[in-house]
């Protein structure tokens, strides 16, 4: 079966394209390489002993868009990463993150009505829940008003999914993902932030290996164990293969709605200071950081209930914080040499 993969070169998209190949799907992936490079094709490559198809495509070119699915109208699932995905960035260009991550989502899902048939993964994430008032976080939490761009991206991405499965042949899952850290275990592939990291990990080994002075640890004041922001920080290969079986889910038409909802965590919430203390652990070095004032947007915590994904898909995060991150320092002094 022929599964397209948008953002398939990014971080979590290239994760889940080995995890897709490994188990026997044809993968045709498009990117339009605005925060990654075709260098990430040899690595799935190196992993899989097999190369995707690969289309550069700017997802928000409709007529282009079009084209492509004319020329591939056999495609028999879409998962759908394609997207901005930095909190501070969209803060500062919102019209970039609604051009982006909205119109492309509609674009696809034109050409997926015009289908008798359709699936479809959408990648979407716990920053539709804002601060919830009870953790952990179920599906059942309600969905806020996001404070960023890009959360409102991905709420209002959920909506037209939503809106669009009532009166199509699409079935869909929304994959609410909490926070992907790690690398592949081969080192082949991982994250590669472009430019100065949003994300804390990437931060972190960066700063390990030298290539950042220090780390800001924004906020120690937080109603917190410690003081510092609370996320449950899942290896990125547990979400990729969360992916195949939800599609694998739609496929086999297991679903029990056209459009089903799953948070994909660990289950356990750890603080910034914990994923420093268990980064020094696993590299052996000592992390130079600062406490500064909190960040503006940002939430005290945040962990997944992971019961549903754990019962109906049969899915369970498998790696500690301890893999994850020793992964992640493999990974970056692997990128550095």
């Amino acid at each position: 079966m022929k599964i397209l993969v948008t953002g398939g070169l990014g971080f979590i998209g290239s994760h889940t394209v080995v995890e897709l190949q490994n188990e026997g799907f044809e993968v045709l992936v498009v990117d339009n390489l605005s925060n990654t490079s075709l260098n990430v094709l040899d690595g799935i490559q190196s992993i899989t002993g097999k190369i995707p198809a690969f289309e550069k495509l700017d997802l928000r070119e409709k007529d282009n868009v079009q084209d492509f699915f004319k020329r591939h109208h056999d495609i028999s699932g879409v998962i759908h990463f394609a997207a901005s995905k930095a909190v501070g960035e969209s803060v500062e260009n919102p019209l970039l993150y609604y051009e982006n991550n909205i119109n492309a989502l509609v674009y696809v899902l034109q050409e997926l009505q015009k289908k008798p048939e359709a699936n479809f993964i959408f990648s979407s994430s716990c920053t539709v829940y804002g601060q919830a008032e009870k953790m952990p976080i179920t599906e059942n939490a309600p969905v806020q008003q996001p404070i960023s761009p890009y959360g409102n991206t991905k709420k209002i991405g959920e909506e037209i999914i939503i809106d669009v499965a009532k009166v199509t042949n699409i079935n869909a899952i929304l994959l609410r993902y909490f926070n992907p850290i790690g690398a592949h275990p081969s080192t082949e592939i991982g994250e590669l932030p472009i430019g100065v990291p949003q994300n804390l990990v990437p931060f972190i080994t960066q700063t390990g290996f030298g290539l950042r002075k220090e780390l800001a640890v924004y906020g120690d004041d937080y109603p917190t164990p410690d003081g510092t922001a609370v996320r449950d920080y899942i290896h990125v290969v547990d979400l990729a293969k969360a992916h195949v079986i939800a599609l694998q889910r739609l496929l086999n038409k297991k679903n029990t709605a056209k459009v089903e909802t799953f948070n994909l965590g660990t289950g356990t919430g750890s603080s910034v200071l914990e994923v420093i203390n268990t980064f020094e652990k696993v590299s052996g070095k000592k992390l130079p950081y600062k406490i500064v004032g909190r960040r503006e947007g940002d939430i005290t915590e945040a962990y997944a209930n992971t019961d549903k994904a754990n019962t109906v898909l049969g899915w369970k995060a498998q790696s500690t914080l301890e893999e994850a991150m020793a992964s992640a320092w493999k990974w970056e002094q692997k990128i550095r040499k």
